[in-house]
């Protein structure tokens, strides 16, 4: 076998690490994306009896976005095991206590029916915010694109910026804010 052979067969089989910028992303839509590449569904090699995904490290998951009302509607269930032990718990206050379990159970739950998914979990590592391990750090060679462009805010433009921004209409002299 020529070395540019095994070399292409070695990247074949590597397990790779991919960065996913969660910022503003819907943890359910980002859940698929997450799957496809911790199974490894993005292989030429893949098959279902075969363990060949890679590791997925999610930043910045304390800044999700989830459509509509469903910070107050949705609402996970945790039954303790013992008599009355069941709790129905709203996603604003899972997501207050700790801000990687709404990630973290959207991407277990998504990967429904896979024998494996306790497994492929390990490979997933997620983090409130944007300090990564240095050892995790070193590891990551690929960058997921986000699935929605996250807009930038008003206090990042210049000043410069915002007073070159056309105006709709000029406020009169006299105007008060209330």
């Amino acid at each position: 076998m020529s070395a540019y052979k095994r070399v292409q067969q070695w990247n074949t089989f590597a397990r790779v690490w991919h960065l996913y910028d969660a910022t503003w992303q819907n943890p359910f839509e980002s859940a698929q994306r997450i799957i496809k590449f911790l199974k490894g569904l993005h292989k030429p090699i893949y098959h279902p009896l075969n363990d060949c995904g890679d590791h997925v490290v999610v930043i910045n998951s304390r800044d999700i976005a989830m459509p509509g009302d469903e910070w107050r509607q949705r609402v996970y269930f945790h039954h303790t095991g013992y008599p009355g032990g069941a709790t129905w718990t709203p996603a604003w206050e899972v997501h207050d206590k700790d801000p990687t379990m709404i990630v973290k159970k959207a991407v277990y739950t998504g990967m429904d029916g896979n024998l494996q998914r306790r497994y492929t979990m390990q490979r997933l590592h997620i983090y409130p915010d944007d300090k990564v391990p240095e050892n995790i750090k070193r590891n990551i060679t690929n960058q997921l694109r986000q699935l929605r462009p996250v807009p930038k805010r008003l206090d990042h433009y210049a000043p410069e910026e915002v007073q070159q921004f056309p105006k709709v209409m000029d406020w009169p002299k006299d105007y008060v804010l209330r």
